[in-house]
């Protein structure tokens, strides 16, 4: 792309989906990436562990590309990074406790010393040769987060990251709403902002509220209490943390992001725990349950994470006991609803007692409502605007809000993700689009899993396999062998004889035809068996199974 005095935005992943943040910014000859995030699969996509950004548009422009500046430590913000940087290895710029959380990342995948990671602060500015960056302070529900101002020769970029106002926080670095002022008054070119509390009246509730309601729950409790929330929410492993040793509790961290995570964030100063406070697993046994505080993983009630193998009693070392008290201090990402409903059950027919945030203040969002993010247009009042982070619903629901807040329609842009939006001095437009789209991570393997493999393994999971075998002589164009029929989630072959048999009479049939004929081409064969069983399948049992012909020449 030519670029003739404009500045280029491309959201390349994360716009109108949930993760994946990701977002160029191009200028002549420079392009730096702000976050690097993963989304997680839907029920659609079986058997794939995580969704990753197609970065084919970074990868054609690689020369060009100076780094992956983080506004924070969140999965769907820097979750890609190790996937990423096999295929460009970048310079990545970041707060503390954001890059010990990458470098936990790094070193899982043994890569951690052909990375280069810069240490910034909130305040610091890198300066490339056109652009300036800068991580202007902001609060969430992870400490160290930025917003990030890209100063260019035409004008500002303000992207504020993911971000509530939070005047009382729990480490009490509050947002630097007077430098978003300050350039608000020198001028900010394009806004963008976090929407995904946008359809929220009102402010959000202080991370500090929780503090009272988990210590007054505490103060009740009569047996171990267990949490579960964010591995991530630092502050809020803080706050169960000090209700805990208020009432003389010992804390277990259990689930492997948990001990990670609350590791990185002790060593880096900002988990604050006694160490005689810690024990592990294994030593509860010492203790008895009224001197015990369990902080877990699983809040959104993923089957393989630890509040839901407690529930269905899978969890090699944790079991419901009398007494116990299950806090659930988060509250469920769209499409988490069913999950988190399954584990409470579960907890409740085991005879526990939980809380979650229906019944009780356990849990404050970690974005902004309407009345915060009124005040951050009002600070800025930007000449263009573009909503980020949600799903689309959500931007379109920001754009409305800053056109009731003065606003033209023509200078908001509701993107989708591969959009180019190109900055000049004069006017804003959208002015193309780029290669985008989802990469699947199964296992070891990236990019291998396909939209062809998603169909196959949605019909397996629908309609099962069945598989014919057949022996043919070429020779004397002859059934030596078979048909032979093996079926897997379709129809239990024992007790489906009639079925199996008239299967194996509708190939025998098909082949006999080519054969007569002399053909004996393994496509034409498997072709005219596949079709015949497939229609006689579907008018017997309304179900399409993946229909698999094997055929051995002797």
């Amino acid at each position: 792309m030519e670029n003739n005095g404009s500045i280029k935005v491309v959201p390349l992943g994360g716009l109108g989906e949930i993760g994946k943040n990701i977002t160029a910014i191009e200028y002549e000859d420079e392009i730096i990436v702000i976050d690097c995030g993963i989304a997680f699969p839907d029920e659609e996509m079986h058997g794939v562990d995580l969704v990753i950004p197609d970065i084919t548009y970074l990868k054609n422009n690689a020369e060009k590309v100076k780094g992956i500046f983080l506004t924070h430590g969140h999965e769907d913000h820097i979750g890609s990074l190790p996937y990423i940087l096999k295929q460009l290895n970048l310079p990545i710029y970041g707060t503390k406790l954001t890059l010990g959380l990458i470098e936990n990342k790094l070193k899982e995948h043994y890569m951690l010393s052909d990375c280069e990671l810069h240490n910034v602060n909130a305040g610091d500015v890198i300066e490339l040769q056109n652009l300036k960056i800068e991580f202007i302070r902001v609060t969430h529900s992870i400490a160290d987060s930025c917003a990030i101002a890209i100063h260019s020769p035409l004008g500002v970029i303000l992207h504020t990251g993911d971000f509530k106002i939070d005047f009382t926080p729990i480490d009490g670095l509050v947002m630097d709403l007077e430098r978003i002022s300050n350039l608000g008054k020198e001028g900010v070119m394009l806004l963008m902002a976090d929407s995904t509390n946008v359809e929220r009246e009102g402010h959000t509730i202080s991370e500090k509220a929780i503090g009272k309601t988990l210590t007054r729950i505490f103060s009740n409790a009569q047996g171990r209490v267990i949490v579960a929330t964010f591995a991530s929410n630092i502050h809020r492993i803080q706050q169960i943390v000090d209700a805990s040793v208020m009432y003389g509790r010992k804390i277990v961290f259990s689930g492997r992001s948990m001990e990670n995570i609350s590791q990185v964030a002790m060593d880096l100063g900002y988990l604050h725990i006694l160490e005689d406070y810690i024990i592990g697993i294994d030593d509860m046994h010492n203790y008895s349950n009224k001197d015990i505080t369990i902080i877990t993983t699983g809040s959104q009630g993923e089957p393989m994470a630890g509040l839901a193998r407690i529930a269905f009693a899978t969890h090699r070392k944790l079991a419901i006991e009398p007494e116990d008290l299950y806090i659930i201090s988060a509250s469920p990402i769209p499409g988490n609803e069913k999950l988190i409903s399954r584990v409470i059950n579960e907890l409740f027919k085991k005879g526990a007692e939980v809380i979650y945030e229906d019944l009780e203040e356990v849990h404050v969002s970690g974005h902004a409502y309407q009345e915060e993010l009124k005040l951050i247009h009002a600070l800025v009042h930007p000449k263009y605007f573009m909503p980020v982070h949600g799903e689309y619903r959500h931007l379109r629901h920001h754009a409305k809000l800053a056109q009731k807040l003065g606003m033209q329609d023509k200078d908001i842009f509701t993107m989708e993700t591969g959009q180019v939006l190109e900055l000049t001095k004069e006017e804003a437009k959208v002015t193309g689009k780029v290669h985008t789209g989802s990469v699947f991570v199964d296992g070891l393997g990236v990019g291998d899993v396909g939209s062809i493999v998603l169909r196959d393994r949605k019909l397996l999971a629908e309609d099962g396999m069945l598989t014919i075998v057949v022996t043919l002589e070429r020779e004397s164009y002859s059934i030596i062998a078979g048909p032979d029929i093996i079926t897997r989630g379709f129809v239990y072959a024992k007790e489906s004889d009639e079925l199996i048999n008239e299967v194996k009479e509708i190939v025998r049939n098909e082949l006999n035809k080519c054969l007569d004929n002399r053909i004996i081409e393994w496509y034409v064969l498997k072709s005219n068996m596949k079709k015949s069983v497939e229609r006689y399948l579907y008018r017997k049992t309304k179900r399409n199974p993946i229909i698999l012909a094997i055929i051995m020449e002797i």
